[in-house]
């Protein structure tokens, strides 16, 4: 029985994880198609590479998590990084997850537009309501929702890239060298790889120490760490692939995995935008409760006036270009993420050697 709840809970951690990274690395596509796609076939080495990174360092943060019993990001940060250069990445991760929750309300509202003819306004209203109240629920809750839309996800990144696979019509010959005049996230395939998930552990790393020090015991927090991370790296390559076979088509489109998806089948493509709208929400909900947990103790009155406040200004600030803002200090955050890792890897060296104080 204990194995059982065990199993469980490892499943529970894996897709809350996977949960809150979709909608800021996989919601559009064109993140996986910048860093990955556009490299060609040597991106899928980066894929492959970006996989084995995302479960090593899943698995740290979460069992570092754990090991201190985090309520929040701050003290894992402070614990691998020091007191002085923690400060430092505590104050620049919780700006960044603010910014990330402005772009997810954003990116929600543009997407109802686009499908209902709703003005992006009032999409993004709506997105702030459910993302505030969905923040409110105690944290099993928030997990139990937040890891609801993966399964979800990867049956449709499975059926998009079959469907791109069986409906190429250049050799990949052609296609790998199409893809390489897109578009890349960095100079170097391995050097993108990288940088992407450096990119998405800024954001992931608050929930998933939270996630770990809510986890019953190391062995779950370990094990739903390489799990979510083994998905998230399957992901990739599926995504990557499908879109590989179809680079030549998909140039220039703001949502490629969206397009392949419509042209499989208009119902596949109405399927397709809501979980497309799903991964942002989960991801505006992980990194808006990580915010509030910065500040405030869960499950408290303060804590939930401070997810409807907090809500309230990225609300706002979807409104007033905040997104602009945003996009311009990404890359930054991507290699401040690089700070993170290299912490994490101490930190997990130490925590197996036992010499890392509780």
């Amino acid at each position: 029985m204990a194995d059982r709840q065990n199993l469980k809970e490892i499943f529970r951690l894996a897709s809350a994880f996977v949960g809150v990274i979709v909608g800021a690395g996989f919601a559009s596509g064109q993140e996986i198609l910048q860093f990955f796609t556009s490299f060609g076939a040597v991106g899928l080495l980066g894929g492959i590479i970006s996989s084995a990174v995302f479960m090593f360092l899943a698995m740290a943060l979460a069992a570092l998590g754990q090991h201190v019993g985090a309520e929040s990001h701050k003290p894992v940060v402070t614990l691998i990084c020091g007191k002085y250069v923690g400060a430092f990445v505590d104050a620049f991760i919780t700006f960044f997850m603010f910014g990330v929750a402005v772009v997810m309300l954003a990116g929600a509202g543009s997407l109802l537009q686009q499908f209902t003819g709703v003005p992006s306004v009032w999409g993004s209203v709506a997105a702030t309501v459910l993302v505030v109240l969905i923040v409110c629920l105690n944290l099993r809750s928030v997990v139990t929702v937040i890891g609801l839309i993966t399964p979800f996800l990867v049956l449709m990144a499975f059926i998009v890239c079959i469907w791109a696979l069986v409906a190429r019509e250049s050799s990949f010959t052609d296609l790998n060298a199409v893809a390489q005049t897109m578009p890349q996230g960095a100079g170097n395939w391995l050097v993108a790889a990288l940088l992407y998930v450096s990119y998405n552990i800024v954001a992931g790393t608050p929930m998933l120490a939270i996630m770990g020090g809510d986890a019953p015991n190391r062995r779950v927090a370990v094990w739903g760490g390489v799990l979510g991370g083994l998905v998230l790296g399957v992901l990739i390559l599926i995504i990557a692939a499908g879109m590989l076979a179809r680079v030549d088509d998909i140039a220039n489109v703001p949502m490629p995995t969206l397009m392949l998806a419509m042209e499989l089948s208009p119902l596949l493509g109405v399927i397709m935008a809501v979980v497309i709208f799903g991964m942002i929400l989960n991801t505006a909900v992980g990194v808006l409760y990580s915010f509030v947990a910065r500040f405030f103790e869960p499950e408290t009155t303060g804590f939930r006036w401070g997810a409807i406040g907090s809500g309230a200004l990225a609300l706002v600030g979807s409104f007033f270009g905040f997104i602009a803002l945003v996009g311009t200090v990404y890359p930054f955050f991507g290699y401040l993420g690089f700070v993170l890792m290299v912490c994490a890897v101490i930190g997990w060296w130490r925590l197996r050697q036992g010499t890392l104080p509780g």
